[in-house]
């Protein structure tokens, strides 16, 4: 999924910080995270959003917290 990566590049751009943006495509470390549904978004090694892409503003707020 494009999309969802796209999303999370704008909010960074947007919010001008610095992040390391991983894709991880090995089911295996996606289990071992606890991932049931993609894509997911983690921050700092937390499922902050499961299932669904999120749009840039909810991305923004999620980093900014």
């Amino acid at each position: 999924m494009q999309g969802d990566r796209e999303n999370v590049r704008k909010a960074v751009e947007e919010l001008k910080i610095q992040v390391e943006i991983v894709k991880i495509e090995d089911l295996q470390e996606i289990i071992n995270r606890g991932v049931m549904m993609t894509p997911a978004v983690f921050i700092d090694g937390k499922t902050k959003v499961a299932g669904r892409i999120p749009s840039p503003d909810e991305i923004k707020k999620l980093l900014q917290k």
